[in-house]
């Protein structure tokens, strides 16, 4: 088997590899590049051809792993699209969201350009392209393995990531010996609210192993929690609102839950919680049908009533009820994506907010280099959003432990499940974390590691 690293090395988007055999050729992910310069790397010419790829296995629905399938499919893929169920009820809702941004932002940059003179701007992919993917998916359950008639086998583990999320193992033939090689996908972290904790794989030749949080530690849930509270009592005694940038899927319902729990504990009073995001609200609803993958906690909440109980939560769907919410001035949580602030609606609540001194923006997971939500943390006194400098004096806190993500230590107990010495790739991590993590995994473990470069090529 050879496998080439596409997309996800030395960068924490755009997770993509490319594994063929004599008789099979494969992707692990399509996913879509965030921050600086992704504009014309997501429509750089894919390093395969489309109509050759037989499957593509999706490790989970985020758009930095699934964002370019419409794209793979227009070019040409009539394969199969394997994943979990929850995965792909998921990624439908995600890649829908994606076109409709697509195409929103190349009308309004087209509009530009023509008043300019210029060409005009195409979206990546359409919601017809979407709609025409959407028929490749094959939905398999964790734990199975499957045949795909071709010397490969392969099963999903949970991932205990996002809902749905899973780790895949691949077995295939070396000669007359069988080998695996194992794509640790997103690994989440021990106890986060709602799913499953990650399950551990024992045994491979070969693991390629994201790193994203491989060089630093998350506090822990309960005082992250704590800071939580505190944040929302100083900024509702100041007369703000409180903005928080999340991903659609995932950390909206993780932050939901947790509100919940929390004024049902007495901790908070009945608080007004705004879900700007049509996407987010689907896929609340599209996680409350998957309760296959909830602990065992969650369950026993949920089941208790819904999760909007104790807080009172609105959806915002059209555009005028998420124009109205600018006119809220104080305690008021508003929730919009993107996570990263770099498309959908968060940007108008910054704009409305980010110039505040009473208010609050609390980022809840990773920002990726080049992003505006990376530039705030980091920072920076004035941003430009839609085109107009705005000055940055709200509260920015950043609470990791509300990450989807397993940090340095729960990577390393994911590798030490296994009873062999495999071969490691690193992946999905910035460049200077994904080399230092590979470090510590050599210190510590004596691994082969190797954190590659884009487009390179192994033979396994």
């Amino acid at each position: 088997m050879k496998i080439q690293f596409l997309g996800g090395v030395r960068t924490v988007t755009g997770s993509c590899f490319y594994i063929r055999t004599s008789e099979v050729k494969a992707l692990v992910d399509c996913g879509m590049f965030q921050g600086e310069d992704s504009y014309d790397i997501n429509r750089e010419h894919f390093l395969f051809n489309p109509t050759e790829i037989d499957y593509l296995f999706l490790t989970h629905a985020h758009v930095d792993h699934s964002g370019l399938i419409p794209r793979l499919v227009k070019d040409g893929f009539r394969g199969k699209i394997v994943t979990t169920s929850a995965t792909a009820d998921l990624a439908e809702l995600m890649l829908y969201d994606s076109a409709h941004i697509q195409e929103t932002d190349s009308e309004w940059h087209t509009r530009r350009a023509m008043r300019a003179g210029k060409e005009p701007v195409f979206p990546l992919y359409t919601v017809d392209d979407v709609r025409a993917s959407i028929p490749f998916f094959k939905r398999v359950a964790y734990g199975k393995i499957e045949h795909t008639g071709k010397g490969i086998k392969y099963r999903f583990l949970d991932a205990g990531h996002i809902l749905g999320s899973g780790s895949l193992e691949i077995w295939f033939q070396d000669g007359h010996k069988e080998k695996k090689i194992i794509f640790s996908g997103d690994i989440g972290r021990k106890g986060n609210p709602i799913i499953k904790d990650p399950s551990l794989a024992t045994e491979a030749e070969y693991v390629v192993m994201e790193s994203t949080y491989g060089n630093r530690l998350h506090k822990g849930m309960p005082e992250t929690i704590d800071e939580l509270v505190e944040v929302i009592k100083v900024t509702f005694k100041k007369g703000g609102n409180v903005i928080i940038p999340a991903f659609a899927i995932g950390r909206t319902q993780d932050l939901l839950y947790v509100l919940n729990r929390l004024v049902r504990e007495g901790r908070l009073y009945k608080i007004n919680v705004y879900i700007d995001s049509p996407l987010a609200e689907q896929a609340t609803k599209t996680y409350l049908a998957h309760p296959e993958c909830f602990d065992e906690e969650a369950k026993r909440i949920l089941n208790a009533g819904s999760v909007a109980d104790s807080i009172r939560l609105r959806f915002t769907g059209s555009v005028d009820e998420s124009i109205a919410l600018n006119k809220i001035k104080s305690h008021a949580i508003i929730i919009a994506g993107s996570g990263m602030c770099e498309g959908g609606r968060i940007r108008y609540h910054l704009k409305h907010n980010l110039w505040r001194p009473e208010c609050s923006i609390i980022f809840s997971g990773f920002q990726a280099r080049g992003t505006l939500g990376r530039r705030i943390v980091d920072g920076a006194r004035v941003v430009r959003i839609f085109g107009e400098d705005i000055a940055v004096k709200a509260g920015i806190y950043t609470l990791g432990g509300f990450s989807a993500h397993a940090d340095r230590d729960g990577l390393v107990e994911w590798l030490s499940a296994f009873n062999d010495s495999p071969h490691v790739f690193v992946v999905h991590g910035e460049e200077e974390t994904s080399l230092q993590f590979s470090e510590l995994i050599k210190e510590k473990y004596g691994f082969v590691t190797h954190v590659p470069n884009k487009g390179e090529l192994f033979e396994l």
